[in-house]
């Protein structure tokens, strides 16, 4: 295993949770440990990304965001880490083939909130993400109809399975929308307020 890089075996289960965390908040922890509890997964991983191709605003530098996640969330199942800036990469499908290449075996699903299934056709090559790996979609406060009729949950409502329990070593294709109590804590709420170094 290259050093930094989070150990897991043949067979475990990490959820990724990927994102800027410009701050990570209670919100993140709470679909983190929503979907501990709901997917059956071994691990999550918090992937801090270097930035968000989809935002003009740059983030807080990576030191700082990877201090407030790991303050924010001390769960000994939930690695914080900075992998896509040690894989090189910035794009999801990128991040998701190196990470299958390196760890053979670990079965891999993406975690997202609600709001992002709602914009999540415009992400790079949303499709092959869709392709390479189950996704649990999370509840978030106001996203759960746009995001059960957005464009991704359309092109692919074939592929989606009753509950979250049900990824747990499903191959892709395969996505689910989980109901879970509400927080509706947010990053750029908490930048607004000034409680976020900007």
């Amino acid at each position: 295993m290259k050093a930094g890089f989070p150990i897991a075996a043949k067979g475990m289960v990490v959820g990724l949770l990927g994102g800027s965390f410009d701050p990570a908040h209670e919100g993140h922890a709470h679909i983190t440990r929503e979907a501990l509890k709901r997917m059956g997964l071994d691990r999550v991983w918090w992937l801090v990304s270097p930035g968000n191709p989809l935002k003009a605003r740059q983030p807080a530098p990576m030191a700082e965001r990877l201090t407030r996640a790991r303050q924010m969330m001390s769960d000994p199942r939930v690695v914080i880490s900075d992998l896509e800036a040690r894989l090189g990469t910035r794009a999801t499908a990128d991040t998701l083939r190196k990470l299958q290449a390196i760890y053979p075996g670990v079965h891999f699903v993406w975690l997202m909130g609600a709001d992002n299934l709602v914009q999540f056709h415009r992400w790079n090559r949303w499709r092959d993400i869709l392709r390479s790996v189950p996704v649990g979609v999370l509840a978030r406060p106001g996203s759960g109809v746009a995001a059960r009729t957005s464009v991704a949950a359309r092109a692919f409502r074939v592929n989606q399975v009753d509950r979250g329990e049900n990824l747990r070593g499903r191959k892709a294709p395969a996505w689910c929308f989980v109901n879970i109590p509400m927080n509706g804590a947010s990053s750029s709420a908490i930048r607004a307020r000034g409680e976020w170094k900007k």
